[in-house]
C-alpha cells in the first residue's frame, strides 16, 4: 500500500464494520488543507483499494475494510435474515468476519 492507501486504511480501521461515505473519508482521512484543495482526492484511491480486495462498498457509495471470513467447521450456517437480526442486536453470527491485522492487507 502507498501512503494514501495507508491513511485511508488507518482511518477506516477506527470505524470497524461501519460503512463510511467517500466524501467523509476524503474529509477526515487526511488534513483539512488537502480536502479543501481537492474534495474528491480519495475517490480513485478507494476504487483501487476496492478492486484489490482491501475494501468493500455498498450501493450508496460507502466503504469499509473488507472483513476476513472465518473458516466454517460445520455444515450449519445462519440464514441471512437471522444473521442480520443477530448483527443488529450486537451478536456476531457464525461465519462472520473480523478485521485482520495490517499484514494481511499488505499481502493483497
Amino acid at each position: 500500500m502507498d501512503t494514501d492507501e495507508r491513511e485511508i486504511f488507518q482511518f477506516l480501521k477506527t470505524w470497524g464494520a461501519d460503512f463510511i461515505s467517500a466524501r467523509e473519508i476524503a474529509r477526515r482521512a487526511s488534513g483539512k488543507r488537502r480536502f479543501y484543495d481537492d474534495p474528491d482526492w480519495a475517490a480513485p484511491i478507494l476504487l483501487r483499494m476496492k478492486e484489490s480486495g482491501i475494501l468493500e462498498g455498498n450501493m450508496l457509495g460507502r466503504y469499509r475494510i473488507k472483513p476476513v471470513r472465518k473458516k466454517k467447521h460445520g455444515p450449519h450456517e445462519a440464514a441471512p435474515e437471522t444473521a442480520e437480526s443477530l448483527r443488529e442486536s450486537g451478536v456476531a453470527a457464525e461465519g462472520e468476519g473480523e478485521i485482520a491485522d495490517d499484514e494481511y492487507y499488505d499481502k493483497l
